[in-house]
């Protein structure tokens, strides 16, 4: 996965599409640019035409995110760590190929796909492979995970946003937005569409992971979830489809640990803890991982 060749001018492409967070106008490197951005490493900063100036990480992310933004719900480094671990181990790949399955047709071969709430750059890394030409720009209020994010794919930008707040993003600018287990912000997904665009959302089903007791403190699905999407993207967008994506697996001890502790269950679980209580299975122990992958169309 994520063997593609980079885009000659992958962030002369994403600097079309962001914007200063603050003023709305376009972004450009400090000084002069240089013909072929292909990423940020070795770019110390980008500029809007108001002087205002946000700092490219050494690990070639954007930092966007102005002061102002609570990130006391982001992921670790901990968590990042976990969950690295745990799609490495393969039970989320079917996930990842169906997403891309479902995004391909949907995006011109030379699109661009913005992923709001992108994490590690798992799930974006794997539709970029089924685009060949196209780019793809995530959205994360996490560091530690857009420091994975931003060598996730040859092809894939990274900058750290809320994206509860207006996104950094030209109006219009994305094809396709993908927004998986992160949270939804509607208004601003129909903004940035094209009116042609398509937004795709990936939320758990009620049977995901099942047969994990209840002893190990794992926040549940709630079985209104997806009725609760529908009416919170419906003044923006129709539902067109919705597809499952369901499978068991045998997960190990150490899986189901990293399962626990590469999610929002992590923010009020210690890592002792939730190794303690896993001791108690009776592990490979099989494990159900149900999906919804939903296309949304904007009105």
């Amino acid at each position: 996965m994520s063997n593609s060749p980079a885009a000659p001018d992958l962030w002369h492409r994403l600097l079309g599409v962001l914007r200063c967070p603050l003023c709305g106008t376009p972004l450009a490197p400090r000084g002069t640019a240089p013909t072929s951005l292909t990423t940020l490493r070795g770019v110390n900063s980008l500029n809007c035409a108001e002087g205002h100036s946000f700092d490219v990480a050494r690990q070639g992310y954007l930092s966007l995110l102005t002061g102002n933004t609570n990130a006391a719900n982001a992921d670790s480094a901990d968590m990042v760590t976990a969950r690295t671990r745990f799609l490495a181990a393969g039970h989320y790949e079917p996930l990842a190929r169906a997403l891309a399955g479902t995004v391909a047709p949907l995006c011109p071969p030379d699109g661009t796909v913005l992923d709001a709430g992108a994490g590690t750059g798992y799930y974006l890394a794997t539709v970029l492979d089924a685009l060949p030409d196209a780019v793809g720009l995530g959205l994360d209020v996490s560091k530690f995970a857009l420091r994975r994010a931003a060598g996730a794919h040859p092809r894939a930008g990274a900058a750290t946003w809320d994206i509860w707040k207006p996104l950094p993003v030209v109006s219009g600018a994305a094809d396709v937005v993908i927004n998986v287990f992160a949270p939804r912000n509607g208004p601003e997904f129909h903004r940035v569409l094209r009116p042609d665009g398509a937004l795709v959302v990936v939320t758990p089903t009620a049977r995901h992971l099942a047969e994990l007791p209840a002893s190990l403190g794992m926040l549940s699905v709630d079985a209104a979830k997806e009725d609760r999407l529908r009416r919170t993207l419906s003044g923006h967008f129709r539902q067109e489809r919705t597809d499952v994506v369901e499978r068991q697996v045998a997960m190990t001890g150490p899986q189901v640990c990293d399962l626990i502790l590469m999610g929002p269950s992590a923010h009020h679980l210690g890592t002792e803890e939730v190794h303690r209580s896993v001791a108690s299975l009776d592990t490979p122990l099989p494990v159900t991982v149900s999906f919804h992958v939903s296309v949304y169309r904007p009105h």
